[in-house]
């Protein structure tokens, strides 16, 4: 059914409407299933040999990730983004930073080699994917941002979107441009697997989050406070009593486009930060590990050392394992024997 078929019957929009409204796109619903599946099947594996996977990321993968992709291709705003410019700025911001935000806080990624096994052909191809060139060049922080501003400054200000709303096949495009450049950006900041450059620790991280949500309200202030109409000869075409004026319609949307950024951003911000966390942990839990097997053949010479001395052999004493602050040649082993050993 097209979108001219679909808006000539709607009556006027209302919360509730917005709420109860929905309609079929089977080419989102093959997406999802997709995807689901996918993502099931490697939960399957890791439950079959006895490993078990944080259950807020699967709940953030489907409840976020996937049911962002459903609310914006078959909900109210799917039925009546032909009508009104509003609903057709959320669906598309939703689709390119709510919805990668929550496949992202899946780490599919990680998953997905996890389950897989290293001697698996699909497990090699996966990994070479992911380090070859091209998803590096994309997924590089700056070339990511970028192509996030131009992707949605595309849609809005070129004969992109009124095309769209015209033909079917090109409006799913424009959905799935929307989400995979979104998750360009928002997947390798949140995964566990290494894609980004070594410089990106996770203060950096944080950083390019903060700039990416500055970069991320362009789009709504330019189409807020922009005097050309996005789509207008389209969206006149369909306009109702009932509907508000373009202009107003299209401020709304912009506004909306805008908030929603800057709300979106914070939860980002705040999972970037319990990446750095947990990826602290998992440094100090590696570390007091690496200090107990240094400590521990010195302890075990020691001893044995001691108990020749007090039996009286007179045979040559092994050299003790020192542990490696004693022999560090770096800051801290100069700090360690600045300080007398450490007492």
């Amino acid at each position: 059914m097209t979108g001219t078929t679909i808006a000539a019957g709607l009556p006027e929009l209302t919360a509730g409407r917005l709420a109860d409204s929905w309609q079929l796109d089977p080419y989102a619903l093959a997406l999802v299933l997709v995807l689901g599946g996918l993502y099931a099947c490697g939960l399957v594996r890791l439950a079959r040999r006895g490993e078990r996977w944080p259950l807020a990321r699967t709940a953030a993968f489907a409840g976020i990730g996937l049911g962002g992709i459903v609310v914006a291709t078959m909900s109210g705003l799917a039925v009546y983004d032909h009508e009104l410019f509003w609903p057709a700025a959320v669906q598309n911001v939703v689709l390119d930073l709510i919805a990668p935000l929550g496949l992202a806080l899946g780490d599919p990624l990680a998953l997905a080699l996890r389950a897989l096994p290293e001697e698996r052909p699909a497990a090699r191809w996966l990994r070479a994917r992911l380090t070859g060139r091209a998803l590096r060049l994309l997924t590089f922080p700056l070339v990511s941002t970028v192509l996030v501003l131009a992707s949605e400054l595309a849609v809005y200000f070129t004969p992109y979107f009124p095309t769209a709303l015209r033909h079917g096949p090109l409006h799913e495009l424009m959905y799935l441009q929307l989400l995979v450049v979104g998750s360009l950006f928002v997947l390798p900041m949140l995964t566990r697997e290494a894609l980004l450059p070594s410089w990106c620790s996770h203060p950096v991280r944080a950083l390019l989050v903060l700039v990416d949500g500055l970069v991320d309200a362009v789009p709504g202030i330019v189409v807020m406070t922009s005097s050309t109409m996005i789509a207008g000869g389209w969206y006149a075409s369909q306009h109702r009593p009932w509907d508000p004026s373009p202009e107003r319609d299209q401020m709304i949307g912009g506004g909306l486009m805008l908030t929603i950024a800057e709300v979106v951003g914070l939860p980002f911000l705040i999972a970037v930060f319990a990446e750095w966390v947990r990826s602290e942990r998992a440094r100090t839990k590696a570390l007091d590990a690496r200090l107990d097997r240094e400590l521990a053949p010195a302890g075990g010479t020691a001893a044995a050392g001691g108990t020749g001395a007090a039996g009286g052999t007179d045979a040559p004493q092994p050299e003790l394992t020192r542990p490696w602050w004693e022999t560090d040649q770096g800051m801290v082993g100069e700090r360690f024997r600045r300080h007398g050993g450490g007492g």
